[in-house]
């Protein structure tokens, strides 16, 4: 279905949050964070339309784009689409529907979100996903692992028996992968935490090997190794930081000894957190540096994670870091060539460039972005929608203001 871009000025009428005197960018107050609201949701809408309208259709094979490049990697492009999808867009679907204009949209995409779940998982289905053939479906399992925690009573309260069931074999059916050591070892764990906390048993040695492994691999000044050695790329923001929180948090919601850990991972994951603010530039760009580029804003991901969790560290002002991730979305998402003519995502962090692409992408690849947006699910009246629209670090730095210095976490 090919539908035309929508400007930030006709999303905010729709929604009713026209600011008066101002746009996003210059408006204070209340009024900055309902438009940096309002245009994050156009975003993650138009972006997820086209999956969800398709899967859950049971059309998402026949028309998801195969490029040249990736004809070798189309056959996870289901699973993995539907993953990255889901997993970004569960936190705002768990706000449920309401009477509001936003709220009206979170019951239509919550309702093709749970045939998307159904379809992706159910063998009789023509867009049945690839959950045990090869490597990668562990990585795109662990992302619908990943939704169904974030929005239980949307995506998994609601099936039938028999669709349960599926689900759980689904998911089950990746423990035949063996992950690598590297932070594919976190995507065992989150599948097994999915299981855990939807049907109350688990593996439990992938969830403790992965938590332990992770704690040796860290580095100082809140950074993991992706394995023993750092790797220059946002590797610790798409997985390994909020992957590991979500893990042990599930741990503490269980009573299971390794959440003692969490005071000593919140602490590195609120450093990292303040590193990746001061990543975003006056311009709301960020260096574009290492493996998987192409996932654009999901390189904010741990950053939303921790404004979503409420853990954002007290040295980081949350209009700041508002404005600071709207102006990076909106740089990426108007770049020109970001969208091919269906409305699907192209290859690329600014705009259409495919020799960005890694040997593991497909088209389904790049809606990993959409986690970059999942502080959508706090509510409007959140602090963080309300608070005045503020520079972020390198805003102020860069303007002249004397910005207090920068200090490394010490210890481990």
């Amino acid at each position: 279905m090919k539908r035309t871009k929508a400007g930030l000025g006709f999303v905010l009428a729709v929604m009713g949050m026209m600011p008066r005197g101002g746009n996003a960018a210059t408006t204070g107050g209340g009024e900055a964070g309902a438009a940096d609201r309002a245009y994050q949701v156009q975003v993650m809408t138009r972006i997820a339309r086209p999956v969800l309208e398709a899967l859950s259709e049971n059309k998402l094979k026949s028309r998801l784009p195969v490029r040249k490049w990736e004809k070798s990697r189309a056959r996870f492009a289901a699973l993995e689409i539907t993953g990255r999808t889901l997993s970004g867009l569960a936190p705002w679907l768990a706000l449920e529907p309401d009477d509001t204009p936003e709220g009206k949209l979170r019951a239509e995409f919550g309702g093709m979100a749970r045939k998307c779940v159904i379809n992706i998982t159910d063998p009789e289905s023509p867009d049945f996903g690839n959950f045990k053939n090869e490597e990668q479906p562990l990585v795109d399992a662990a992302y619908l692992s990943y939704a169904l925690m974030r929005a239980p009573r949307q995506l998994w309260e609601p099936l039938t028996e028999s669709q349960k069931s599926n689900v759980v074999a689904a998911l089950k059916a990746t423990r035949l992968i063996k992950p690598s050591n590297s932070n594919w070892l976190l995507f065992s764990a989150m599948v097994e935490a999915a299981l855990w906390e939807l049907t109350g048993s688990a593996e439990m040695k992938p969830i403790e090997k992965a938590v332990n492994t992770h704690m040796n691999w860290y580095l100082g000044d809140g950074t993991y190794g992706d394995g023993p050695e750092l790797h220059w790329d946002y590797y610790n923001s798409y997985v390994i930081q909020p992957f590991l929180l979500e893990v042990l948090d599930v741990c503490k919601r269980k009573g299971y000894p390794l959440a003692e850990l969490l005071p000593k991972v919140i602490s590195r994951a609120q450093r990292y957190a303040q590193i990746q603010e001061r990543l975003i530039s006056p311009e709301g760009t960020y260096p574009v540096i290492g493996r998987s580029s192409v996932y654009r804003f999901a390189a904010f991901h741990h950053l939303a994670f921790m404004t979503l969790t409420r853990r954002l560290p007290q040295s980081l002002n949350p209009g700041a870091v508002r404005s600071g991730l709207t102006a990076v979305v909106r740089r990426m998402v108007e770049a020109p060539g970001t969208f091919d003519k269906d409305g699907w995502l192209t290859p690329g962090a600014v705009g259409n460039q495919e020799s960005m692409h890694d040997m593991y992408n497909n088209s389904g690849s790049f809606y990993i972005c959409l986690d970059g947006l999942i502080a959508l699910g706090l509510p409007p009246d959140d602090p963080y929608w309300t608070a005045p629209a503020a520079p972020w670090t390198q805003k102020r730095i860069w303007a002249g203001e004397d910005v207090p210095g920068d200090h490394a976490l010490y210890g481990r």
